[in-house]
């Protein structure tokens, strides 16, 4: 709970710093609509836990596709200045996800996660490749539980003429409730079209 209200006050506070620095003239992304598929992977969080990231990377165990949920999200984005963009996501799977408290959960199940994000950009989207790390908070929802969750992770967006953008991303999910919710990753490639022109 401690982690979820340090990010309630530093996440205002690092937007208002934004907007108190956005001038006229500075390139800020419009706002935009995308699509996203996604993996969802449970089994190389649950191998680093056990042992370290280290040794999951030696053994080479990190998990293969064919042991991670497919799913599919949409997602709104806009600029807060030059090299922060807002992004709220909501994303919906079938997995079958371990809870330690619930270890009669033998069956795939629908996963609903929403986030809301701040993408934190290296450079700004005047360039057509844009590495970003981004961090935020979520909350899910998966079969009768609720949770909440910290996503942090890292990115690169891939403009197009100012109109669209690829969008490939991982990040990695850490629970605040453990009893609802579990440790993951979620890979995701997504398409984002802009929704309105941004302001000359």
């Amino acid at each position: 709970m401690t982690k979820v209200i340090a990010l309630a006050i530093a996440l205002p506070l690092l937007t208002n710093l934004c907007f108190s620095q956005t001038k006229p003239g500075d390139y800020v992304s419009p706002p935009a609509l995308s699509v996203h598929f996604l993996l969802n992977d449970f089994t190389t969080p649950q191998r680093i836990r056990s042992s370290s990231l280290e040794a999951v990377l030696r053994n080479g165990q990190l998990a293969k596709v064919k042991e991670m949920y497919p799913g599919i999200g949409i997602s709104y984005s806009t600029g807060l200045c030059n090299h922060i963009d807002f992004n709220s996501s909501l994303y919906t799977s079938f997995v079958k996800m371990p809870l330690a408290e619930h270890p009669d959960l033998n069956d795939n199940y629908l996963l609903l996660e929403s986030s809301a994000d701040l993408n934190i950009k290296l450079l700004t989207d005047r360039y057509m490749v844009d590495p970003f790390a981004s961090i935020g908070i979520g909350a899910s929802k998966y079969k009768s539980y609720y949770g909440a969750f910290i996503p942090i992770g890292a990115g690169i967006k891939i403009n197009f003429f100012g109109e669209a953008a690829l969008i490939i991303a991982t990040q990695y999910r850490i629970p605040v409730t453990t009893e609802t919710s579990n440790y993951h990753f979620v890979h995701s490639i997504g398409i984002a079209g802009v929704i309105r022109a941004k302001k000359q």
